[in-house]
């Protein structure tokens, strides 16, 4: 590191004395004073550095390597989620009701002597919400169909969380499904000897109503393309 130059230190007479005060920073960038008394210890090195030709405080903008990608602008932008016909605050109102009428049902057969009874009611209403959870679980299951320039991007998240995803040339995509659909029939993205069957939670007239959306966007993206 390049250390300051002496013979300009030497023609410098020592700085003014200046109240100490606890945890105040040194003035490193203040002129000495010239009546010969003594200076605030400096960090000679943070001086010497700053009296640097050409020194210059960082950059804050990101060079081009940090910079995160953009992604490409989506042409098309779906996501594809199970059906649930009763709201999550419809199952809580539900379930308060009908533990109501068990606890309500289970007293008065406790108080007739049936107790065996009252433990198999708690039972089935513990059955109940059991199955109704797992139904709501199901629930979590979600797909993402994105449309660019240069691909067709699936993303899965499943039950657990776990998320999977695909990725097909979008100009030579076949998407097929039985017209008019069945409840078994399966809507397919194949493309390179690849296949992908997605929306299998949908409803059969859901699934076609995506398919046609979807290749229409890529006949467009086709048209696009050949213009």
């Amino acid at each position: 590191m390049t250390q300051p130059n002496s013979s300009e230190n030497e023609d410098r007479a020592p700085a003014k004395a200046a109240p100490s005060t606890s945890g105040a920073v040194p003035n490193t960038g203040a002129a000495p004073a010239a009546d010969g008394s003594a200076g605030l210890p400096v960090d000679e090195a943070a001086v010497a550095d700053a009296d640097l030709p050409g020194a210059s405080a960082p950059s804050a903008a990101l060079n081009a390597a940090d910079a995160p990608a953009l992604s490409p602008p989506a042409l098309f932008d779906a996501v594809l989620t199970p059906h649930r016909s009763l709201s999550p605050t419809g199952f809580t109102i539900m379930m308060g009701a009908i533990a109501a009428v068990g606890f309500v049902g289970g007293m008065a057969f406790l108080l007739a002597g049936a107790w065996p009874v009252t433990g198999f009611g708690v039972i089935e209403i513990g059955l109940f919400y059991l199955l109704f959870r797992l139904n709501y679980r199901s629930g979590r299951i979600r797909e993402r169909i994105r449309l660019t320039a240069s691909s067709l991007e699936i993303e899965r998240r499943l039950q657990d969380g776990t998320i999977r995803r695909w990725s097909f040339q979008p100009y030579w995509l076949k998407v097929s499904i039985a017209d008019p659909p069945d409840t078994d029939s399966r809507l397919m993205l194949t493309s390179h000897g690849k296949s992908l069957s997605i929306g299998a939670f949908l409803s059969p007239d859901e699934r076609l109503e995506f398919a046609n959306a979807l290749r229409a966007e890529l006949a467009r993206l086709r048209e696009m393309g050949s213009a």
